[in-house]
């Protein structure tokens, strides 16, 4: 079982990963897991001050120095996106992975009374930031000899449910993404797959499930096996698939 994946400790060595949302989170503790195993991580996030706090934990255990790129998804421009992709191919050459990890959960509500700001704003971040990052990276990706691009999902994006509107189907366009991209390049050095973390102890559970126990869901650090298989070349077959870490 993937979720129970044991990474050997160069797995990712000589590898550069950009990941998204990597200030706190799934997406903190996927770049010190990843930097771990050898891994040289750009840090992608909105607030500097999560950003240095990762960089300075992966830097107190003597990894790779990692790099930090300040970006708000929601207000970035294709522009953007352009030269932080021409920055990592002058600085690392290419770029063998990528998680886009960052989301905008939004807030949970009948469908009738989602807030047209509300909408746009979880559909910028999670679905064309996403995809205008990920056509901007193509050039860095293409350089790798086997580059992994992991999109995050989540149950809502498989089958709809009530309440989760926003997400939900903002999910559903992450999956839909990765399935085009997949049979794209299904022939070349890049490979698209989802992850759905299932529920995990984060502050955006948190928001969605105030009256739930955390102390009763896997955290961040338990549901990294399939982080690092699917980044990996143990994966290399795996192409546009949908992986849980917490399988039902």
């Amino acid at each position: 079982m993937h979720n129970r994946y044991q990474a050997p400790a160069s797995l990712l060595n000589n590898k550069t990963i950009l990941i998204t949302g990597a200030g706190d989170g799934i997406g903190a503790e996927a770049a010190k897991t990843y930097a771990r195993h050898g891994a040289t991580c750009i840090l992608l996030g909105r607030t500097v001050s999560k950003l240095e706090a990762v960089y300075d934990a992966i830097v107190s255990e003597g990894h790779a120095e990692p790099a930090i790129i300040p970006l708000d998804l929601n207000g970035a421009s294709k522009k953007h996106y352009q030269d932080m992709t021409q920055t990592i191919i002058d600085q690392f050459g290419k770029l063998d992975g990528v998680l886009h990890n960052a989301s905008q959960l939004g807030h949970l509500s009948v469908f009738t009374d989602i807030p047209e700001e509300e909408w746009l704003t979880v559909m910028q971040v999670n679905v064309n930031a996403t995809a205008f990052m990920t056509q901007a990276l193509m050039p860095a990706l293409l350089k790798a000899k086997d580059a992994s691009v992991i999109f995050t999902s989540s149950s809502v994006g498989r089958k709809g449910r009530a309440f989760w509107g926003t997400y939900a189907v903002s999910k559903f366009a992450t999956e839909g993404m990765m399935q085009v991209l997949a049979s794209e390049y299904a022939n070349k050095s890049i490979r698209f797959n989802c992850i759905n973390p299932g529920a995990t102890r984060t502050a955006m559970r948190a928001s969605a499930y105030p009256a739930e126990d955390p102390q009763t869901l896997k955290t961040p650090q338990q549901i990294m096996p399939l982080y690092l298989y699917l980044m990996g070349t143990d994966s290399a077959d795996v192409n546009g698939q949908t992986l849980d870490c917490q399988p039902k």
